[in-house]
């Protein structure tokens, strides 16, 4: 008899054991926020007062009320082209200078040493920190907060571009320099290729930062904009329009991270190990 291995079909979680059925994965998160749901309405229906207060909460049918009418506004939809514009122009300038500054601190030492102490001393600063600054340095609110959302997304990148650069097997140049390649095919089929996974990791965790700081602008010195809406919301106690306001800059957010995932998921799809690896099973056969 002898023992093979052989992929199986990929599926969810096993119930019931070994031998048990699997459940789809979009079973197991249907029902999570399923779960979720019920738990929100019971608690805000019941009035709940433990630890926190539920009895003022707005419930899941009074915000889905409330997003309803706001979906047939098109105010609505204005704030979150405004905001959507206000992340990608800043993560995208924020993405070309990490990356760029990112390999030029990890391989050139003058680099480093021009730029690295002044790095070290702004990063630890919060970004949402900076809107003074901005409201002094530019004269347009809209121009200020771009430039709080590049600051936030720079950092990450910067720093995961320079640790993924400092990161890379050493015998990789060499290989190529043997072989003859200067110093511009060094950067362009090692460097570059090798830093990627690095990259969009990098790229993953400033798009979450970017959120958390052009929403925070936005209440503070912006006109429009999913977070000056949800601001403008709480000012006139309109609770089910906060949690409209916040469920839409989740939603955002998820989709555009899933969207940097995904093309980091393309970028990197020649990697050992990018695609995913299904369990192996073993099953006998007998020798005829």
């Amino acid at each position: 008899m002898t023992v093979t291995l052989e992929e199986p079909r990929t599926g969810g979680p096993v119930v019931g054991g070994a031998g048990g059925r699997r459940v789809p994965s979009w079973a197991v998160r249907a029902a999570s926020l399923a779960g979720a749901l019920t738990a929100w309405h019971l608690l805000t229906a019941g009035d709940v007062r433990l630890w926190v207060r539920f009895d003022r909460f707005p419930g899941p049918l009074e915000v889905a009320r409330e997003f309803g009418r706001q979906a047939q506004n098109g105010q609505f939809y204005a704030d979150i082209a405004q905001s959507l514009v206000r992340i990608l122009s800043g993560f995208g300038l924020a993405a070309v200078f990490g990356v760029a500054l990112g390999i030029a601190i990890a391989r050139s030492r003058w680099a480093g040493d021009l730029l690295q102490p002044l790095i070290e001393v702004v990063r630890p600063i919060p970004a949402i920190a900076l809107v003074p600054v901005a409201i002094l340095l530019f004269p347009q609110n809209e121009q200020g907060i771009v430039f709080i959302t590049f600051v936030a997304a720079f950092f990450p990148i910067l720093v995961s571009t320079r640790h993924a650069v400092r990161a890379l097997p050493t015998v990789w140049e060499e290989a190529v320099r043997t072989l003859g390649g200067g110093r511009v095919r060094v950067i362009t089929q090692v460097v570059l290729p090798g830093v990627l996974p690095g990259v969009f990791g990098g790229l993953s965790v400033g798009m979450g930062v970017s959120w958390i700081c052009v929403i925070s602008a936005e209440m503070i010195s912006g006109d429009f904009g999913v977070g000056y809406r949800t601001w403008q919301a709480y000012t006139i106690v309109d609770y089910p329009g906060v949690l409209v306001g916040m469920i839409t800059i989740g939603l955002l957010g998820w989709l555009t991270s899933g969207a940097v995932e995904v093309a980091g998921r393309r970028a990197t799809h020649w990697l050992p190990g990018a695609r995913r690896r299904r369990p192996f099973r073993s099953t006998e056969r007998r020798r005829r």
